[in-house]
């Protein structure tokens, strides 16, 4: 089958096309025929060797296939799965590329059934794909704020595909909403149903506190503003932070004032099916918007990353193996 593997580590070059054996599916497993699977920070970790260490301690060998969200077709079920799922289903699935399934970046991908769900109606396999890791990430991020309807929370990069989904879910769980946006961001984070936006940038914290001069009870913080958006929390607040983790491990962050900044590590939902579950279910109520930015033949995995790394994307960019 092809994939997009790395031998080397370094920048968007070392990303090649290979030829890699089909996975055989394990008799509790699922095979998926995969048709998208995006292109999100995360690979970078691993494309550049930030996981070096994760993956050599690991059960696979080089070449490593990166990607952490797919769609696609079942294509077979192993005769002990548990699952409700059948073969030719269109599902999408969140995926761990240290795993011994490796990446998504794969014509085929072998998955346990509690990180498979059924893609939501009407959706394409591109927009399907950019479902999973990013909005189990924001889902994952509210569970350990915990807080209550009502509640106010701030939100820094809330046009990227992470901060998106986290301004959709926080109005699901009814809490008020203020998001950082660029100028030509504000129609985009106001559609996803942000209560009020701020200029992003330095000072966000700053602008914030104009509107809640106690301050809001917590933010999520998709983009490294640390004591930028600290500023806006009030004393004894949290602030959930997603960061880039080496070599899987996470540093403790002190930001002072009594505030509790739990990190967000997404692999701790890789078998959360009831949180991928839900995700679908609030796609198929139009209570999540599916965004994609661009998508790239898998042979065209460096540019995607390129594009990635100039910044400026909104949504996500998708590869796509047809």
């Amino acid at each position: 089958m092809k994939a997009v593997g790395v031998t080397r580590y370094g920048g968007p070059e070392v990303l090649e096309l290979i030829e890699v054996p089909r996975p055989s599916t394990g008799p509790d497993q699922i095979r998926i025929r995969v048709h998208a699977a995006t292109v999100n920070p995360g690979d970078f970790v691993l494309r550049n060797g930030d996981l070096d260490e994760v993956l050599e301690a690991g059960p696979l060998t080089p070449p490593y296939i990166p990607g952490m969200e797919a769609a696609g077709v079942v294509d077979e079920i192993g005769a002990q799965a548990t699952t409700d799922l059948l073969v030719g289903d269109r599902v999408m699935a969140i995926v761990m590329p240290i795993d011994a399934t490796g990446g998504a970046y794969a014509e085929y991908l072998v998955l346990d059934p509690d990180q498979v769900t059924r893609m939501p109606a009407g959706a394409t396999f591109a927009e399907a794909a950019t479902l999973p890791m990013s909005g189990l990430t924001a889902r994952r991020a509210l569970d350990l704020l915990a807080l209550d309807p009502g509640a106010s929370v701030a939100v820094t990069g809330a046009a990227g595909a992470v901060g998106g989904y986290v301004v959709q879910l926080a109005k699901a769980d009814g809490l008020c909403v203020i998001a950082d946006a660029a100028a030509a961001d504000e129609t985009l984070v106001a559609s996803l149903g942000a209560d009020q936006i701020v200029a992003r940038g330095p000072g966000v914290g700053a602008r914030i506190r104009q509107w809640w001069p106690d301050g809001v009870d917590a933010a999520v913080d998709t983009v490294s503003r640390g004591e930028e958006i600290a500023n806006a929390v009030r004393d004894g607040g949290k602030v959930a932070v997603v960061p880039v983790p080496h070599n899987g491990v996470l540093v403790p962050i002190d930001l002072g004032r009594g505030i509790t900044v739990p990190q967000v590590w997404v692999p701790e939902y890789t078998h959360a099916h009831d949180k991928l579950e839900a995700l679908r279910v609030l796609a198929d109520k139009r209570q999540l918007s599916l965004r994609v930015a661009r998508t790239y033949p898998a042979a065209e995995a460096a540019q995607a990353h390129r594009a990635l790394a100039a910044g400026g994307v909104r949504g996500r960019l998708v590869l796509v193996f047809d």
